[in-house]
């Protein structure tokens, strides 16, 4: 099983023809993707996936807000919505699916909001709660987190020992980083600062104890051919996670 997450910025816009293409390039099993919008762009991105197969489909999109940044959830077998009681409150940045796969899974796809928001760590803090309560067998977190490890995810410092413990946290309770559990010391970056141009490792993959084994491979990559990142379909690298079973 496949699993792709990746922000495509602001719902895809004129980007979402060259999107649609690279992810049937990918052939994932499941998408999950961030800056999805209740636009016509990200409507044509969902129709397309769901021609390529990923028809059973979810979004936390609102068509009374068709400019908010939200999350679609496609998939190759049916979803079934998953209510956490403890999870984030922004629930236009959260969306929690059972997917009735041969590999039974559920995927919590989130965005977290960035600092200066203040918002970040209330939802941080909510989505720790659930995975320290979890209790619904195999599942990942998968999505723009807006944090990393201090040094190791970031060219220049802008993580804090509150990113960090998070992380560590999620790890403390069987949850870890699908990347970093495979490449422990690797250099990569997801997003890169449009002024200081700065590489930051913000998207990642939490899987828990009972998927951990089927963990196969998670590797980021670029949207596009071009050379040159700015070119690239998003700002953001897409994440694929392999899963065996």
């Amino acid at each position: 099983m496949r699993i792709v997450a990746w922000n495509i910025r602001a719902g895809g816009g004129r980007r979402v023809a060259a999107i649609a293409r690279q992810l049937r390039r990918w052939a994932p099993d499941v998408v999950a993707l961030s800056e999805f919008r209740a636009t016509p762009p990200s409507a044509a991105l969902a129709a397309v996936l769901a021609e390529a197969g990923l028809g059973h489909q979810l979004t936390t999109a609102d068509p009374r807000q068709p400019t908010l940044n939200a999350l679609l959830l496609a998939a190759r077998w049916p979803l079934r919505r998953v209510r956490l009681g403890r999870a984030p409150a922004e629930r236009v940045r959260w969306l929690s699916a059972a997917v009735a796969a041969p590999l039974p899974v559920v995927v919590g796809a989130l965005h977290a909001p960035n600092y200066v928001s203040g918002r970040k760590y209330p939802f941080l803090d909510a989505v720790l709660a659930c995975a320290q309560g979890w209790r619904r067998g195999p599942a990942l977190f998968v999505g723009d987190t807006n944090s990393g490890r201090r040094g190791l995810d970031e060219e220049t410092p802008v993580f804090s020992l509150r990113e960090e413990g998070w992380i560590d946290a999620l790890g403390a309770c069987g949850w870890v980083d699908a990347f970093r559990h495979l490449q422990p010391e690797a250099r990569a970056y997801t997003w890169y600062s449009p002024n200081g141009r700065n590489g930051f490792r913000i998207d990642q993959a939490f899987v828990n104890a009972a998927l951990l084994a089927h963990l196969k491979e998670a590797v980021y990559t670029w949207g596009g051919t071009a050379r040159r990142r700015r070119d690239a379909l998003s700002d953001h690298a897409a994440l694929l996670v392999d899963l065996a079973g």
